[in-house]
């Protein structure tokens, strides 16, 4: 099963979730991958403190012309719907922040004149932490498009293992990657006008790509959660959790600690949530 931890807006706890459930399965003895696909921040390794065994640089092809003379026709640029490519006399413009690499330009090149060459997006670490497996991304500086990066750390998850998928936060086309090929989707918001607001957004994302959602609300005791809980009873979202706040999580996460590893409360809440995740849903799914 692949699990994928979201959120609608940053700051929530989702990587304080994502961590403690991987941890807790791998606990168990269960074939355990734990990707953290939020490349443009990744932070899970500082509370797994994984051993990193491998890293390479990924790799996107972006067009080029190395030889030859363009013609100017023309037929890239009508091709390409990102106007990521300019023809002009004897050469052709790129635009790299704006190409999908999807390498249509190439074939379409009357002349054949284009050709593809590599370009590197970023870095994907692979290694262990205890019996969890790692993985994560980190975009280079500058990259304007995450997706690809996101796509490969994917990629890499062994097929057969439960995956727990931490994603970036929000509803933007990087959330969207993170969720390809999830089996459940876990929300984690904060009863705040701000979280009850994004957190309508990607129940809506997970709706539109035909993925169940459950809730976890996170610091449920600050702030007035009677319109947050509302809105999830009227939309029929199951809570698989809601838990208090705790200056003692807080203090294990800002010294970089699986607070559930001091904090005894919340390693059971943990593990109540990841029998709710592993639970049959109401459909029958596994």
């Amino acid at each position: 099963m692949r699990l994928v931890v979201a959120s609608g807006k940053g700051g929530t706890g989702k990587t304080l979730v994502s961590t403690h459930l991987a941890w807790l399965a791998a606990e168990r003895g269960l074939d355990v991958t734990y990707a953290d696909v939020d490349v443009e921040t990744p932070n899970g390794h500082l509370f797994l403190a994984p051993v990193v065994e491998r890293e390479h640089r990924h790799t996107v092809l972006l067009p080029s012309l190395p030889f030859g003379h363009c013609t100017g026709c023309g037929v890239c640029h009508d091709f390409c719907q990102y106007n990521a490519i300019l023809p002009l006399p004897d050469s052709v413009l790129i635009f790299p922040e704006l190409c999908h690499n999807c390498g249509g330009c190439v074939r379409v090149c009357p002349p054949a004149v284009l050709s593809e060459v590599p370009h590197e997006v970023g870095t994907v670490r692979e290694g262990r932490a205890g019996n969890l497996r790692f993985l994560d991304g980190r975009v280079d500086v500058g990259e304007p498009r995450a997706t690809p990066l996101i796509q490969e750390v994917l990629r890499r998850i062994d097929a057969g293992t439960l995956a727990v998928v931490d994603a970036p936060p929000g509803t933007s086309c990087n959330t969207t990657a993170a969720l390809s090929g999830a089996d459940r989707v876990l929300l984690v918001t904060e009863p705040t006008p701000f979280g009850l607001h994004d957190l309508r957004l990607a129940l809506q994302l997970c709706r539109t790509a035909g993925l169940p959602a459950g809730v976890v609300i996170n610091r449920a005791d600050l702030g007035d959660d009677r319109p947050l809980r509302a809105f999830l009873e009227a939309e029929r979202v199951p809570v698989r959790a809601a838990w208090r706040y705790d200056p003692e999580l807080a203090v294990a996460v800002a010294r970089g600690e699986l607070a559930g590893r001091r904090v005894p409360w919340f390693r059971d809440a943990v593990e109540h949530l990841l029998d709710a995740c592993l639970a049959p849903q109401e459909d029958g799914r596994s």
